[in-house]
């Protein structure tokens, strides 16, 4: 019987091609446009956590700006600063934290030889390379004697190499950084870009008192990194690191802070959060396509039973019983949502990667789109659903119809 029901039902639709066509398009482009619109989501989240992941994990950075007595918020960078005893106290003061690096930056130009490279040089600390997950390819990393020295020495990313150091040996030369001789005695692993497009091996490191005092003439610095030992201590550490800045700078309990800490973890809560709202925005969107698909199918299966009247009434004169009936016009709308529902999938996926990369060539970053087995469950299932649906009143119409009645219509 169902066999049956299903050969009736792919007669019926070969036989009016062009208004099956018609039918299948709207579930096609539903089912497509959910699949491309919360692929595109997942990618735009998973591009915002490798965003926020790639500077380090379980991260604060303290910089200075807050707001002035009137309560106007001054700029970050502004107002009083941050000092490396501030970062000093920090290490020693706080529990919880595995790495602390103080830093200053400048953009400067580079000589080697005849070649020059112009880029940001950052005033750090070692730990730097633990908190921003760097790897070292040769050579060393920047250690207390150089800090305590204030030596010329730096360690230098492989867009430095490459760009200063063409044969590829880098550790040992002399670079001149605003025309002072830095011996390089690091190079780093290579990272590539971000997934904003970031390129993470133009970096260049270089000891934060010899920044301070033999390169910008400066005290201050411009802002601390603290990575936490885990993301559940995030907070607290958050919370003390403020509370020992507040002495530390004499702020009475009435003032406002005269510095910023950013939690990077609560910054990807955030966004993570953000992000899943437009995925599931996008989501029920492209779902009212869908949706319109499904009341294609019915008002077509409508159609399809007036057209058929005499033949339905013919077959229950026969002996037709009324779930026969029924399971045919469901059948035939099941038979409409699946193939819509496997082409849909197909040009959804490849119409996901096609708005990804159109996204990411106009906005200058890598947006991959986030294509999983589950998305695509749940639209198949979903339009399925929608054609069961709505194929059921045209049905239960088809099953209720009276022999005698159906046999006078012409």
């Amino acid at each position: 019987m169902f066999n049956e029901s299903i050969k009736m039902a792919l007669d019926g639709m070969l036989t009016n091609k062009l208004r099956t066509f018609l039918t299948l398009l709207g579930i096609i482009i539903g089912v497509g446009a959910v699949i491309a619109m919360v692929s595109l989501g997942f990618g735009v989240k998973e591009q915002i956590k490798s965003n926020i992941s790639s500077l380090g994990s379980n991260l604060l950075i303290v910089m200075s700006g807050g707001r002035t007595p009137s309560g106007a918020r001054l700029p970050m960078g502004e107002g009083a600063r941050l000092t490396a005893e501030d970062a000093e106290a920090i290490e020693k003061q706080i529990d919880g934290i595995a790495h602390v690096a103080p830093a200053v930056s400048r953009s400067y130009q580079l000589v080697a030889g005849n070649q020059n490279w112009t880029t940001s040089v950052e005033g750090t600390t070692p730990n730097i390379l633990d908190i921003r997950n760097y790897q070292l390819e040769d050579g060393r990393n920047l250690n207390q004697r150089d800090i305590t020295s204030r030596d010329r020495v730096c360690v230098i990313g492989q867009t430095i190499v490459d760009n200063l150091f063409p044969d590829g040996d880098a550790v040992g030369k002399t670079v001149r950084i605003n025309k002072a001789p830095f011996k390089v005695v690091g190079v780093l692993q290579t990272k590539g870009q971000s997934s904003s497009g970031q390129d993470q091996d133009d970096v260049v490191f270089i000891p934060l008192t010899t920044a301070q005092n033999r390169m910008m003439g400066i005290t201050y610095i411009s802002r601390i990194t603290i990575q936490a030992e885990n993301e559940n201590v995030v907070d607290q550490v958050q919370a003390d690191v403020e509370a020992l800045l507040r002495v530390r700078h004499k702020i009475q309990d009435d003032e406002y802070d005269d510095f910023t800490v950013r939690n990077l973890a609560a910054l990807m809560d955030t966004m993570m959060e953000t992000a899943n709202t437009i995925t599931m925005l996008l989501g029920c969107i492209a779902a009212i396509s869908l949706l319109v698909g499904g009341i294609g199918i019915m008002n077509i299966m409508l159609v399809s039973v007036t057209e058929r009247t005499r033949e339905i009434g013919i077959r229950k004169s026969l002996g037709a019983k009324t779930s026969f009936i029924m399971m045919q016009f469901l059948a035939e709308a099941a038979i409409l949502t699946v193939i819509g529902g496997v082409i849909g999938i197909v040009l959804g996926v490849i119409g996901g990667y096609v708005i990804c990369s159109i996204i990411s060539s106009s906005m200058g970053m890598s947006i991959t789109p986030g294509i999983s087995l589950s998305t695509i469950m749940a639209a198949t299932l979903f339009s399925c659903a929608v054609g069961v649906f709505f194929g059921i009143y045209p049905a239960k119409k088809a099953a209720k119809l009276s022999p005698i009645e159906a046999l006078r219509r012409n």
